[in-house]
């Protein structure tokens, strides 16, 4: 049986891979964070990330994750949020807020359409005009096949 190692993505170390992504350190640290941001949001109830990162040391991206694990209940907290992975605004759901979701979505729909007209573009180029002949030939098919040869369009 092989030993999963792997480094600590919080410190480096190298540690045994097992139930956690982190050394037992860091998870006793975050452990340590965790009671800090629950005990100071028992207190302060409409305190924002920002806020209790700021009275508790520990980081708005930890806390984002506290919050996504569902350790830190957004119901129970009415002014808390997260950052929206693109903007920055703070959201209570998902990844992304609603203006940065729309934006993406069109993007999207932007590629996707950009992409099959390029495909409609490429399909229309396969076939080629034989020189000398005034026939059209399809690429992909043999030359001397007389079935894929039609008359010139005026």
């Amino acid at each position: 049986m092989a030993l999963n190692i792997a480094n600590c993505p919080r410190c480096g170390k190298v540690f045994a891979k097992g139930v956690s992504d982190v050394c037992r350190n860091c998870l006793k640290e975050i452990e340590k964070e965790y009671e800090l941001c629950a005990e100071y949001l028992r207190e302060n109830r409409g305190a924002t990330i920002y806020e209790v990162s700021d009275a508790t040391g520990v980081s708005v991206r930890q806390i984002t994750k506290f919050i996504r694990e569902g350790r830190i209940s957004l119901m129970d907290n009415p002014n808390m949020g997260y950052p929206c992975e693109s903007c920055g605004i703070l959201i209570r759901e998902g990844h992304l807020c609603g203006e940065c979701r729309t934006r993406l979505t069109k993007q999207v729909q932007r590629v996707t359409e950009a992409m099959n007209q390029r495909e409609s573009k490429n399909e229309a180029q396969r076939e080629e005009h034989k020189p000398g002949t005034g026939y059209w030939i399809k690429k992909d098919q043999d030359k001397e096949k007389t079935d894929s040869i039609r008359p010139l369009k005026d």
